[in-house]
């Protein structure tokens, strides 16, 4: 589904700074890649190479065989809509906006029926544990209870890649094994490729594999979490 060829991504300076370079990654339908390594190796920045977000200085990405390095702006962002993901630590939850509204802004870029998404959007409230809440405003909501209403924007559309930057980072390390749980069993039933940034080794030990980022690229570390 996700496959990252030879990337290589410097940052400017005199001289410049290399983050990665050679990195090679593939990642399957329905399995969930974590990438650790040290603060400041370039996680979160891969991440934004494998979305689009920041231009890479050699190699490729593809998404179900489709490079994303060749498309124009229009091109690239319809391709987020449609086929990415996205979960952050900071959850991006609008307060203006109820937990379905939220939820359904995916379904809305996208030009889905506007009760068509709000029927989606409470389906999906359910499939996280927030049935009867659709309608509560995001200010009631517990920190775990944030971040599955970001999970559940992030798959109403069924992406095929879901990209993860510390969804943990904020939770206490039982309410962080329920998150992590529902993400992971909800990119498997949807056999979208994840890939999870993360500094929590409990997080990391959730993941199908686990390899670590460096200037070399990444390292499978899998045996030794």
């Amino acid at each position: 589904m996700l496959t990252a060829h030879a990337l290589r991504k410097t940052l400017p300076g005199t001289p410049p700074r290399l983050l990665f370079d050679g990195l090679e990654l593939q990642v399957a339908g329905g399995e969930c890649v974590a990438i650790v390594g040290e603060s400041g190796a370039g996680k979160s920045t891969l991440l934004n190479c494998l979305a689009g977000l920041e231009p890479f200085d050699g190699g490729h990405v593809e998404l179900g065989g489709q490079r994303i390095g060749g498309l124009d702006d229009d091109a690239m962002a319809r391709l987020r809509r449609e086929a990415y993901g996205f979960v952050f630590q900071a959850f991006h939850i609008l307060p203006h906006l109820s937990l379905a509204q939220n939820v359904a802004l995916p379904l809305w870029l996208l030009k889905v029926d506007e009760r068509q998404a709000d029927q989606r959007a409470r389906a999906m409230l359910a499939r996280v544990g927030l049935e009867g809440r659709a309608d509560d405003a995001p200010h009631t909501l517990s920190g775990g209870e944030m971040q599955r209403v970001a999970i559940a924007r992030a798959l109403i559309h069924a992406p095929k890649l879901v990209l993860a930057d510390e969804p943990t980072g904020n939770l206490d390390p039982a309410r962080a094994g329920e998150v992590l749980d529902l993400l992971l069993g909800q990119i498997r039933a949807g056999a979208a490729a994840g890939v999870l940034v993360t500094h929590s080794r409990l997080a990391a030990k959730r993941a199908d594999r686990v390899l670590e980022l460096g200037p070399q690229g990444l390292a499978d570390v899998t045996e030794r979490v």
